[in-house]
């Protein structure tokens, strides 16, 4: 990773946190799009974000990792700004993996979360943010083997709540 974090420290709570910038930058989302799909074997996904403008290319990093995963042709469908229950409906409903992304401020500064949701809607246990870390710790870039195994990215904005993609 070019710009390498403390993956004990960040990776955790269900996916990533911390404080931006610092703790935490853009390029973790790459990681944690590509990682979900690889660790969960998704060939499509659900995003969707609070409407902070910090999270924007937190987003668009996200949705780049996950379409550029391996052999996976992985689909990315974005929600938009929402909210997380309203997430969490879609994933159960569907039966795909997810992310949701939220910030907030504080003393110390503007704080990232990027949380991941396994199928069953469910934020990811111990043993997948593991092999997240495990896999950003040891820089094993999940990228495409061919054209034909990138995915795409389809916005939903008829679904969210308004706001940006």
């Amino acid at each position: 990773m070019l710009n390498p974090i403390d993956t004990e420290t960040v990776i955790q709570r269900g996916g990533a946190v911390g404080v931006f910038p610092g703790q935490i930058h853009e390029g973790v989302a790459w990681w944690l799009g590509a990682c979900l799909v690889v660790t969960q074997k998704a060939d499509r996904i659900i995003v969707a974000h609070d409407s902070a403008s910090v999270l924007d290319e937190f987003t668009s990093r996200l949705y780049k990792g996950a379409i550029n995963a391996e052999h996976y042709a992985c689909n990315v469908e974005a929600l938009g700004a929402g909210t997380r229950d309203g997430l969490v409906a879609e994933l159960q409903q569907a039966g795909v993996p997810g992310a949701w992304l939220t910030s907030w401020d504080s003393d110390v500064g503007t704080t990232v979360h990027i949380e991941l949701f396994d199928r069953a809607g469910l934020p990811l246990d111990e043993t997948g943010l593991a092999d997240i870390r495990r896999r950003i710790a040891e820089d094993r870039v999940p990228i495409p083997v061919n054209d034909q195994a990138k995915g795409r990215i389809v916005y939903r904005h008829d679904r969210s709540k308004g706001g940006r993609p």
